[in-house]
């Protein structure tokens, strides 16, 4: 499928960051096409993605830069446009395209989007680079036990919404045809089955309950049958959770590695520019950092002087 950031970038449909589009490796659709339960008739994308920027942007050193004095140079972390129209597509785009960096700190955090921009169905791949392919293919190993606390959360902000303020244009006709924001309670519904899907096998399918999801679109689920869903579902999770095989954090230092060497892929050597070092050396950094742990546990046990 084409890249819609390259087709809205030609069209002059937006103003990115002069870099972004010749440096952009993943571009992914998101939202209810992900998840296979928008309308027929839906014309709105979410698009999602990650770019490399300029080496002087993620090495500031590289310019002069010196952290904490004066100039610290150009930033950038990510770049949003939200409802744009391309009228000669009959489309509407909302745009979240990230710095590699970011986008690889929200995966490795279990930020419940990040994670499905990462296992959308390949169908839904917009435009993927050699790199893009390398994370996708890597993907696996950002999962981790944090989705339990992130997915959770990220639930629990759904039903905040689902009980909040005056509804207002599209979600305002959900809420007057079918008494709440059907959107909202099947993203609750969704995030707590891929919580479980990642828990359980360390991957997810996205469109695993798209009939589920789309039976709540369509009203047949009441607001309080989606609200005895969640809590029901607490319990049975908290236990899978404490039962799974997926580490409690992910692994730092192999996503570092694949991090640096998708940077390479891009800019050629880091040497130089990065240091990497050896693994007595870092073996000793690893020890210092127990030792250190373990000093303060036993500094907070001793017993306090009278």
């Amino acid at each position: 499928m084409a890249s819609f950031v390259h087709r809205a970038f030609r069209n002059h449909l937006i103003r990115p960051p002069a870099f972004l589009p010749n440096n952009l490796h993943y571009e992914c659709m998101m939202g209810s096409r992900a998840y296979a339960v928008n309308e027929a008739d839906s014309s709105d994308y979410d698009i999602y993605g990650f770019v490399i920027p300029p080496k002087d942007i993620l090495f500031p050193h590289l310019a002069g830069v010196i952290p904490g004095f004066g100039y610290q140079g150009q930033k950038f972390e990510q770049w949003q446009e939200h409802h744009v129209e391309d009228k000669d597509a009959g489309k509407e785009y909302d745009f979240s395209i990230y710095n590699i960096v970011k986008y690889f700190q929200l995966c490795m955090d279990n930020n419940p989007n990040m994670v499905d921009s990462l296992f959308v169905p390949i169908n839904c791949v917009l435009h993927s680079t050699q790199i893009g392919n390398m994370v996708r293919d890597n993907r696996k190993l950002f999962l981790s036990k944090r989705v339990w606390f992130k997915f959770k959360g990220y639930a629990y902000g759904q039903m905040h919404k689902l009980d909040g303020k005056e509804p207002t244009g599209k979600r305002k006709e959900s809420v007057d045809k079918y008494g709440f924001d059907v959107k909202y309670a099947y993203h609750i519904v969704r995030l707590m089955n891929e919580c479980q899907q990642i828990l359980t096998d360390g991957d997810v399918d996205l469109q695993r309950s798209k009939e589920e999801l789309k039976s709540i679109r369509r009203g047949e689920w009441t607001e309080q049958r989606i609200k005895e869903y969640f809590e029901s579902s607490l319990p049975g999770l908290e236990d899978i959770y404490k039962k799974s095989t997926l580490p409690e954090h992910p692994p730092e230092d192999k996503i570092k590695k694949l991090l640096l060497e998708c940077l390479e892929s891009h800019y050629g050597t880091l040497s130089g520019i990065v240091e990497q070092p050896d693994v007595a050396i870092q073996a000793l950094r690893d020890i210092d950092i127990i030792v250190s742990k373990a000093r303060s546990v036993l500094w907070e046990n001793q017993p306090v002087s009278q």
